[in-house]
Formats: C-alpha cells, sequence, structure tokens
C-alpha cells in the first residue's frame, strides 16, 4: 500500500494541481502536448457561433519541486506554441484568404505552494502563481494569432484534499482570485476532482470554472484563445498508466459546455511525467 500512497501523491500535486505539497527533494515534471482545433465560438452572450477555423497546439514542460515538506516550487512553461488560421475560398467572388500561423513561446507561469495543514486527514495549501507574458500578441498576415495575451497576472488560490486510503479514492476542491493586468478583468476561479487509483492505472474527472468580474477595459481584444472577460465551465476526464514509480503516460480531454469569449471545441492531451523519489523514502 505505500507504493499507492505515493502514486497518490505525485499524481495530485502534480497533474491536477491539488492540495498536496510536493514532500522535500521530491518532484513532479510532466513533458505534455495539448491541442485544440475549433470552427465555433462562445460569443460575449454565452452563444455558439461559427468562426474561421482556428488551431493551438502546445508543447509544455510543468514541474513541482519539493524545497521543505511544506513548501513547493511550482513552474509551467509552454516551449512552442503553434497557432494557425485555415485558409477561406469564397465562392461567389473567388477570393481566397491564405492560411495564416504563428509559432513562438508562450506564457510562463511560476510560483509557490505552502501546506497549511499537511499530514492530516484533510490537507489545506495555499498557492502563488504569477503568470509571465512571454508569448507574442501579434501574429500572422492578420496579426490576430497569438501565443499570449501580454499581461503579468497573480493567482491567488486555496486548495482542500482529502485521501479515502486505504480505500483508493481522493477529492480536492479549489477557490482562488486572478488578478490581471493591462486592461484585463479579474477573474474567480474555482473547481474540484474526484481520483481513483491503483498501482498502475490512475483515473481522475475535474470540473474548472473561470467567472469574469468584468472590471476591465471594453478596449481589450478578443479573439477566442486570449481573451479579456473569458468564463467556462469545463469537465476534464484524465487517465494515467504508471510504468513503475517513477514513470508514466497520461491523457486527457476536456470540454466547455458552457462560456463566453472562449473557443467551443474539446481540448485533448498527453503527456509523459516523472516523478522524483526523495532520499531515503
Amino acid at each position: 500500500m505505500r507504493v499507492l500512497f505515493l502514486v497518490l501523491a505525485f499524481f495530485v500535486s502534480g497533474v491536477v494541481w491539488a492540495g498536496w505539497p510536493q514532500p522535500k527533494r521530491g518532484g513532479y515534471f510532466k513533458l505534455g502536448q495539448n491541442g485544440i482545433i475549433s470552427d465555433a465560438f462562445y460569443s460575449p452572450s454565452g452563444d455558439i457561433t461559427t468562426i474561421r477555423t482556428n488551431s493551438i497546439f502546445t508543447t509544455s514542460l510543468y514541474g513541482e519541486y519539493g524545497i521543505t515538506d511544506r513548501f513547493t516550487a511550482i513552474g509551467y512553461i509552454p516551449l512552442f506554441v503553434r497557432s494557425t488560421l485555415a485558409e477561406v475560398r469564397f465562392r461567389q467572388s473567388g477570393r481566397v484568404e491564405p492560411s495564416e500561423q504563428l509559432n513562438a513561446i508562450g506564457d510562463a507561469d511560476v510560483g509557490f505552494k505552502y501546506g497549511l495543514l499537511v499530514n492530516k486527514p484533510v490537507v489545506i495549501s495555499a498557492s502563488i502563481l504569477l503568470g509571465l507574458p512571454l508569448g507574442e500578441t501579434s501574429g500572422g498576415a492578420s496579426g490576430i494569432l497569438q501565443t499570449g495575451d501580454g499581461e503579468f497576472n497573480q493567482q491567488l488560490r486555496v486548495d482542500v484534499s482529502h485521501s479515502f486510503y486505504p480505500r483508493p479514492f481522493y477529492a480536492s476542491a479549489y477557490v482562488g482570485v486572478n488578478n490581471r493586468t493591462r486592461g484585463f478583468s479579474d477573474e474567480v476561479r474555482w473547481g474540484a476532482e474526484f481520483g481513483y487509483t491503483s498501482p498502475k492505472i490512475i483515473a481522475l474527472a475535474k470540473l474548472n470554472v473561470v467567472e469574469s468580474l468584468f472590471n476591465g477595459s471594453d478596449a481589450v481584444a478578443s479573439n477566442g484563445v486570449f481573451s479579456n472577460n473569458t468564463e467556462y465551465v469545463s469537465p476534464t476526464l484524465e487517465v494515467a498508466y504508471l510504468f513503475n514509480e517513477s514513470f508514466g503516460l497520461s491523457v486527457s480531454a476536456g470540454y466547455a459546455f458552457s462560456g463566453r469569449n472562449i473557443l467551443a471545441s474539446p481540448n485533448y492531451g498527453v503527456g509523459v511525467f516523472y516523478k522524483l523519489m526523495p532520499p531515503g523514502r
């Protein structure tokens, strides 16, 4: 059962950013690939409208490292982001709008998680995450392609998590506030997840909700990927296969079944991950 506990500890803290801090000198690292292709968009009123097919593919590195048993460093870097617009042909006029593309790094996140209550049936942690505007805000012939939103944001978050050990289940919930700059509206974020763990297979269901405070500038543009006043309710299913205690493969699929100023198509992901075991454990 010790193996099962270790599997639970790294999976919930690394993949889904739940409440468990990493142990001292332990860590979790994931190389992931996500993609979305969409010809539909949730308008500011929440209605689905048809748009020129837009795609964005992101190759990213995510990591957590335990500085102490309570204090964990967090980092997310979109190493390569490819954003495209499909070619459009107008039948009556014969006019063609050629396809467009933008390839660049994306906006990164760095932060810390601190365990307020650890080694208890209920674990509580507080986190701060800083969004670094490293991505491109204008690209392609039209200038509307982006790999980032160009604003520096700060997210404060509290997680409450519970393991049902020795039963192979866990549950977690979080709430956070995201302060955005450069005229973007601030956000309230909350969600929950429920997971099943075994020595080889881990499955989880997540729900993430973003609500805008609509306190930003009307001049900030919305293009469906890095929009202002974005809102959504998005469930996600994720499954991981563990080759051993250190290496594994995960796949995921999520969809916003309601939203504003966001693409209205599924987001698929795949990743390989590595668990750094702390010395002596």
